[in-house]
């Protein structure tokens, strides 16, 4: 830490450099304002003690020249006498703090430990923002996980929309991730270093949520005891999570469309317009384009939300990032467990794989979680997994047994003489015309989509449909 102290008086300069000194710090001094204002150009310092009553340049001229080269250097300045305006006007252009003279020693050390209690306070927060921005970089694995191409689409909306200051709409099924994407949002926006408020519409009773997200004033009812300062207010200058948007009434519907419209709201039983900046982002599991169509939301609110929509697929469709999530899960869990990271078995993983998983990555993350606490191993195996999974996966093997079955029992009866030896292509066949049916229904005859769900290029598909007489 680099000080400087200014002074027209060359006695006191040298008892300060040599006091200071002793302290460890390296200390520079100049007898003017001039002289100081010439060497901050070049030579930057944290702390500035300067005298305010100086031969040519006044100290609070020299200050606020000083301020205007670094503003976030400290000034400290020193008077012969406690004259209150002069303090004012010092404090005014941005000097930290004053002393009067003659002044101790220890008066000097305090307010130069004061001022290093305060850079490591700012290199603590700039440290934790930092550690905050790198967590929650779209391209960072550590926060959102996934390389499938639903999740890269994802990606990249979420690096075109996070610094634009626009309403976003994130839809998905429960447990897919909706919070940390507006996270990731924020913390990439230029809003980093305001707040970042949640609040979830759908576990608040439709006669609390009004007070919750605009608060209220003293009297407004029964309960209401003292003023209360709702979420909107307390994201002001930076973002408010709206999570289950869906599960709002239509009444607030109505004063959550006034906030976004001319970014004002009133209190419950306020009677004055407060005015807010605040970004909106929004999240719900429903289908808002049918609750539009049956008059369960408004029209208008949905388009104000929908500027952007971020879909976040179900893990079901990505089931090529499980795996990583699996990866990620058995790093992150038992550091927050407090236990030695565990490994996962071959059979373990493909049951995991393979599961439907209705609850997404929040299901995934609590299996894992409760198959790392039970085992006392350090590799998870079948036997740590819920019944429920390994049921799947059996439900799913007798399903195609028992379609195997019927077709035998089906065709082996029927077959003339000089079909013998064909029964394998016939199953085989019904049951590939089955698969392909089934998943052309899904992608809506869209041929592309299905050959690339089947693994198999759209010319052998063409082919299949019209070898097997699938209908379209």
């Amino acid at each position: 830490m680099k000080i400087l102290i200014v002074d027209d008086d060359e006695s006191m300069r040298w008892v300060m450099v040599k006091a200071i000194e002793k302290r460890g710090y390296e200390v520079y001094s100049l007898d003017s304002g001039e002289a100081a204002i010439e060497f901050l150009r070049s030579e930057p310092c944290s702390i500035v003690f300067m005298d305010i009553k100086m031969a040519g340049m006044s100290g609070l001229e020299a200050l606020r020249e000083i301020k205007k080269i670094h503003e976030g250097v400290y000034v400290i300045i020193m008077t012969a006498q406690n004259v209150m305006k002069n303090v004012i006007d010092a404090m005014k252009l941005g000097a930290f703090d004053y002393i009067t003279k003659p002044f101790d020693l220890n008066e000097i050390y305090l307010l130069i430990e004061k001022i290093q209690g305060i850079e490591s306070l700012k290199e603590e927060v700039h440290n934790l923002r930092s550690e905050l921005k790198r967590k929650y970089i779209p391209e960072s694995l550590e926060s959102i996980i996934g390389e499938s191409k639903g999740m890269r689409e994802v990606f990249k909306l979420i690096g075109r929309v996070a610094d634009k200051d626009v309403t976003v709409l994130i839809t998905g099924e429960s447990g897919t991730g909706k919070e940390l994407v507006a996270k990731v949002l924020h913390y990439n926006s230029r809003r980093i270093s305001k707040p970042f408020v949640v609040i979830n519409c759908a576990a608040i009773p439709e006669t609390l949520l009004e007070s919750e997200l605009f608060g209220h004033e003293k009297g407004a009812f029964t309960d209401a005891t003292a003023l209360k300062i709702g979420k909107f207010q307390q994201a002001d200058g930076g973002t408010i999570f709206l999570d289950e948007i869906g599960d709002m009434g239509l009444d607030l519907q109505a004063k959550l469309l006034r906030v976004l419209q001319d970014g004002e709201f009133y209190r419950v039983g306020g009677s004055k317009a407060i005015k807010i900046d605040v970004r909106v982002i929004a999240a719900t599991n429903k289908n808002l384009e049918d609750a539009v169509r049956s008059g369960q939301f408004r029209e208008d609110l949905y388009y104000r939300l929908n500027v952007i929509n971020i879909h976040l697929p179900p893990l079901r469709e990505r089931r090529g990032d499980i795996k990583l999530l699996i990866e990620h899960f058995l790093n992150k869990l038992p550091k927050e467990l407090g236990t030695e990271r565990k490994h996962i078995s071959r059979e373990a993983e493909n049951l995991l794989i393979h599961y439907h998983w209705p609850g997404n990555i929040r299901e995934l993350e609590n299996v894992l979680k409760r198959a790392i606490v039970l085992t006392g191993m350090d590799t998870i195996t079948p036997e740590h997994l819920p019944i429920s999974i390994s049921q799947s996966a059996g439900q799913e093997k007798i399903f195609l047994e028992d379609l195997i079955e019927a077709r035998l029992q089906m065709y082996s009866g029927k077959l003339p003489p000089e079909a013998e030896g064909d029964l394998y292509q016939v199953v085989i066949g019904q049951v590939e015309k089955s698969l392909i049916e089934k998943v052309m229904q899904k992608t809506d005859g869209n041929q592309i989509q299905a050959a690339r769900i089947l693994g198999i290029n759209r010319n052998t598909l063409r082919k299949k449909i019209q070898e097997l007489g699938v209908e379209l």
